[in-house]
């Protein structure tokens, strides 16, 4: 009787749209607490402290920006550490895994062994970057194609000439697989 009851209530449209109606506000409520308890360092979501000033002047601006494009590059520098780390951590699960078969654990192996390259390579694009005289500077090299952002107001044909150079002589990626972004 009561197993009939349930499937009867769960089978009317009334009460499917009230469970996809409290699917998506439960989602909704998900994502907002995800992104307020970790993406929002700054509690601009208004919980944490208040800083804005009432004096508030051109330099404060200019530090305000120089610190958000500095957050910018160090968080964008952690996620791409955090992410190679894991699938590193993954990789070499795989690896070392009585259960995997020997050609499976080879190709885990080989993938350390690209994403090592690829962290080297990225090092010193970087690094050479920098060099150029660019404040801050993010590589990220994908299977057959190679992002950089740098801290720049606007890019001059001579340096985009420039970081495109560096990227194909550390991985040999050709310049129009190369994404350039000014941050």
């Amino acid at each position: 009787m009561k197993n009939e009851k349930v499937k009867q209530f769960f089978s009317s449209k009334a009460a499917r749209s009230m469970i996809v109606i409290a699917a998506v506000l439960l989602i909704g409520l998900a994502v907002y607490l995800n992104y307020r308890w970790f993406y929002d360092p700054t509690g601009s979501l208004g919980y944490g402290e208040n800083n804005m000033e009432d004096n508030f002047n051109d330099s404060a601006s200019t530090d305000a920006d120089a610190d958000e494009s500095k957050d910018y590059f160090a968080a964008a520098l952690l996620t791409r550490q955090q992410s190679r780390d894991e699938a590193i951590d993954v990789l070499t699960l795989v690896s070392g895994s009585a259960d995997a078969d020997e050609e499976t654990k080879a190709e885990a192996q080989a993938k350390i062994s690209k994403i090592a390259l690829d962290i080297q390579n990225e090092a010193n694009i970087e690094t050479l970057i920098k060099a150029k005289g660019f404040e801050e500077c993010v590589a990220v090299i994908g299977e057959d194609s190679v992002s950089v952002i740098v801290k720049a107001e606007e890019l001059q044909a001579k340096q985009t000439a420039q970081i495109l150079s560096i990227v194909y002589e550390t991985t040999g990626i050709a310049p129009e697989k190369v994404s350039i972004i000014n941050k």
